[in-house]
């Protein structure tokens, strides 16, 4: 069995509103990034995929089945919504154990399963604590337990660093790694970091469009020779910021160290701009700018 998902003209309304416009993307075995402004359509595109919600037209295949077959799609894959929760008064083994009994696992199965899942995880130490009782991140740990105890082929996870602090956020994206080791994981995240740390092959959505799909290193291309960096007066940088795309500031005493992007190739520079290495939150910018002339979000 082939392990990619294939999406061919995918269309999706929520009444007269289109949430997705003619969706065509390939995405293989490994971590795969859906990165994207909040609104941008990544949760409706995961829900189609998870078969949570119909298309109006187009044809998606998950490792070769058609997402028509909700059944055999839904044994294949693992999702972890960004709002996840349980039950407060349950166990961390509880919940597990009661998802397990949705999932059609036997009593033999989750038993074999859940000790090495929460293991896996970091928390074997934890079955016993209530799920009302744990933080955010061991919650989210929690979650991706749950989204493959029924080993799927594929696993969906929507925001899931949203909120946590940075060592619970490195820990969590350490974990997802390992997890694509074996199988499809889709990221899905307006956080760049996240993106930049963990993936390869990414995909850029806004207002329901990709504009951009591809791997890291392509994207970085695009920015390239387009950014800068430069000591100001705190007095130049109002000025700056009419000219420049802006994307980091740092005060200095009286001085501002900025990064900035040009509007336009071989715009003209300002004495003391110098030439810096392009980050994937600079070629983001860049692609946001270009494709939607949106300087908004500088």
């Amino acid at each position: 069995m082939e392990t990619q998902i294939c999406l061919d003209g995918v269309n999706k309304f929520y009444g007269t509103k289109q949430a997705l416009k003619d969706i065509d993307l390939t995405i293989p075995q490994g971590m795969f990034g859906l990165l994207g402004r909040n609104g941008a359509g990544k949760t409706t595109l995961m829900k189609v995929m998870a078969t949570l919600l119909p298309v109006n037209s187009g044809e998606i295949d998950i490792c070769g089945v058609p997402v028509t077959n909700a059944a055999k799609v839904r044994r294949m894959i693992g999702y972890l919504p960004q709002d996840f929760s349980m039950y407060g008064n349950m166990t961390v083994y509880e919940a597990m154990d009661y998802l397990g009994v949705l999932s059609g696992l036997s009593k033999q199965e989750r038993r074999k399963r859940i000790p090495t899942l929460l293991e896996r995880v970091n928390l074997q130490n934890n079955h016993r604590t209530k799920v009302k009782a744990m933080s955010g991140g061991m919650r989210r740990r929690l979650g991706i337990a749950q989204a493959i105890l029924h080993d799927p082929k594929v696993l969906i996870v929507d925001e899931p660093t949203a909120g946590l602090d940075p060592e619970e956020r490195v820990r969590f994206r350490n974990l997802l790694c390992e997890m694509a080791e074996e199988r499809i994981v889709i990221l899905s995240t307006h956080i760049v970091g996240d993106i930049e740390a963990t993936c390869e092959n990414i995909a850029i959505m806004d207002y329901g469009e990709i504009l951009f799909k591809g791997t890291v290193m392509e994207l970085l291309a695009l920015a390239e020779g387009s950014v800068y960096t430069a000591e100001i007066s705190k007095m130049e940088l109002e000025q700056i910021k009419q000219e420049y795309l802006v994307t980091g500031q740092l005060v200095q005493g009286s001085h501002v160290m900025v990064r900035f992007l040009l509007r336009e190739p071989m715009q003209e520079l300002f004495d003391g701009a110098t030439p810096c290495e392009v980050n994937v939150e600079d070629a983001y910018m860049y692609l946001m700018y270009r494709e939607r002339g949106d300087a908004s979000c500088f």
